[in-house]
């Protein structure tokens, strides 16, 4: 029976279009493509191995006079729409006090600073979780194996009793092997609150 339901912070909250983001980063710079040191430097972002302030100097260096402003912006082009549908479907969720609900976000110390401080019903949505972790207080911003193990000891869950819902095969691949039941979302097709309704048989 699944007690516990896992969700990655982007596929229940936000819709997020990274090659978008990238291509107006691109136009801000006014690059064709990233230099290898640059693309070096988003990857460790992405997986937390460097700062979100040693992202931003590391740009600001190789373009001093981008201000930090027009760089956060072009990041948070990522950023595409706040759908608010999806805070009535986790506040239901959260009403029916039927399962544990957990959020994991892999999303960049930048993004949640941005949604921070323009979406209206952030902690309204914040609340409704159990558990909420951010990528900059677990260090670990993948849901890879690590997290994952992260979650189950520091909940004391166990994987087959958890669902976990994500847009991301390798992601989901990592979970099923684990022990985890699974939600592998179309984000092009679905969306999580239709999808729900048409996996209640899973419930």
């Amino acid at each position: 029976m699944i007690k516990t339901l896992i969700f990655d912070f982007g596929d229940v909250f936000i819709n997020l279009d990274k090659q978008g983001a990238m291509k107006n980063a691109l136009d801000v710079f006014n690059l064709e493509t990233f230099e290898n040191d640059m693309i070096r430097t988003n990857e460790l972002y992405e997986v937390g191995k460097i700062s979100t302030s040693e992202f931003i100097a590391f740009y600001k260096t190789k373009f001093p006079n981008i201000t930090e402003k027009q760089l956060i912006d072009a990041w948070n082009f990522i950023i595409k729409e706040f759908p608010k549908h999806r805070l009535e479907f986790i506040k239901t969720l959260a009403e029916q006090n039927k399962y544990k609900l957990i959020l994991l976000s892999n999303t960049n110390d930048m993004h949640i600073d941005f949604i921070k401080e323009n979406v209206s019903f952030y902690e309204e949505f914040k609340a409704c979780f159990d558990v909420f972790y951010l990528s900059q207080e677990i260090h670990l911003r993948k849901p890879n194996k690590a997290i994952f193990e992260f979650v189950l000891n520091e909940n004391k869950l166990v994987a087959n009793e958890c669902l976990f819902v994500d847009d991301t095969k390798d992601n989901t691949d990592t979970a099923a092997n684990m022990g985890f039941h699974i939600w592998n979302i179309d984000e092009t097709k679905e969306d999580v609150v239709t999808l729900f309704e048409t996996k209640k048989a899973l419930f």
